[in-house]
């Protein structure tokens, strides 16, 4: 372990203090200038910032050329309330770092000392902070900034810290292990009338109406395959709060979701078809935007294998995850998958801890020394 018990309390007081600081997605400028200080103590080679918004890149270079090994983990909270009597808890109404980010930073801080102490023989180690994974902008950016060039990954590492898998247990699989998902926002838009004479306008009501359940019905919500869809209706609105007036303007979202990307172009495509085929009926004029878009997250065979062989030197007990892999939630990494070989592996955080965007959550310190020891046993297999 390249941690001894002096750093490891650090961790645990750095983690503590970001936790009482949570930023959310596209607002972590604090966050992100508290990591370039800590990082700064471990006198990288080089560190980029404003990453795609707020992301910051530690760069730490080998004596010999070789590959470009990049662990990613992510800035921003929740603008959920935290609800806890921790002493260390959220000083910022309304937000949280309930899904453990603060966790996932500070297990990078510990990768940052470690190769501050003793560089790679060969190559380059990056530490990625990336900005928005919580609203799935982030990944994007980052990838559409032109800083990132200077980067250019050969293989990409994450993890996530996973209630409801016991403790320092991990999970990980190669193929998919995250669903794709989107917002779709579906503007229906009329002509109000007096109520007593709605044939005098054109109401969105009997579209919404047919909407609302066909919508539904696209999904099949069965077995988590590549056929699996999913679509959840979670907000509709209808014209306005008033008895007089039948109403012109109607609102519905829902979120689709999907085991791989392609089936989502399916999925998206026959909502949108759906959506124009009742507007038409009702004579609506009809707008749909897509927000929170995330890809699907699928590990690469040769990223798996590495951080399996890490995990078997550490002695970290992993299986590929059975009952839990894939699962139905969305991750902001899927993306990188794209540029490099990449994989994710989710680490328990207890059988009996509260769930991840619970107001009770808190990271499991015990998790930092942990994550890191896999990471950097992966890195030194590496990059030496």
């Amino acid at each position: 372990m390249f941690l001894i018990d002096r750093d490891l309390e650090a961790l645990s007081a750095f983690r503590r203090d970001l936790h009482r600081r949570p930023e959310i997605s596209d607002e972590e400028r604090e966050t992100a200038e508290t990591i370039v200080t800590a990082l700064g103590e471990t006198k990288p080679d080089a560190v980029l910032t404003g990453l795609g918004g707020h992301g910051v890149a530690a760069i730490y270079e080998g004596r010999e050329p070789g590959p470009t090994v990049m662990v990613r983990a992510e800035l921003d909270g929740l603008p959920i309330e935290e609800i806890s009597e921790i002493a260390h808890r959220s000083q910022i109404k309304g937000n949280g770092h309930l899904c453990g980010h603060d966790g996932h930073m500070t297990i990078l801080i510990a990768l940052a000392k470690g190769l501050g102490r003793q560089r790679p023989t060969k190559g380059r180690a990056i530490l990625m902070f990336q900005p928005a994974e919580e609203n799935g902008a982030g990944a994007a950016a980052v990838l559409a900034d032109p800083k990132f060039a200077e980067i250019k990954p050969d293989l990409v590492f994450s993890l996530h810290n996973f209630p409801g898998i016991g403790f320092g247990h991990a999970a990980l699989r190669t193929g998919p292990v995250n669903c794709a998902s989107r917002g779709m926002r579906i503007s229906l838009s009329g002509k109000t009338a007096h109520a007593s004479t709605p044939e005098d306008g054109i109401a969105p009501t009997f579209a919404m109406a047919a909407l609302l359940s066909g919508l539904t019905a696209l999904g099949n919500n069965g077995p988590l395959d590549e056929n699996y869809t999913m679509v959840t209706v979670t907000h509709a609105r209808l014209g306005e709060a008033a008895f007089g007036i039948s109403p012109g303007y109607g609102e519905i979202w829902a979120t689709l979701r999907t085991l791989t990307d392609e089936r989502m172009a399916d999925l998206v495509a026959r909502a949108e078809a759906l959506a124009a085929t009742e507007a038409g009926v009702a004579g609506l004029k009809v707008t749909i935007v897509y927000e929170d878009v995330f890809h699907q997250c699928s590990n690469a065979e040769v990223a798996v294998t590495a951080l399996e062989r890490a995990m078997d030197e550490e002695g970290i007990s992993h299986d590929q995850g059975e009952g839990v892999l894939p699962m139905k939630g969305s991750e902001d990494f899927g993306l990188f998958g794209q540029v490099a070989p990449s994989a994710m592996f989710f680490l328990g955080a207890g059988e009996n801890h509260a769930r991840l965007h619970n107001p009770d959550y808190d990271f499991p310190d015990g998790l930092i020394g942990i994550g890191a020891k896999v990471f950097m046993r992966a890195i030194r297999n590496e990059l030496g």
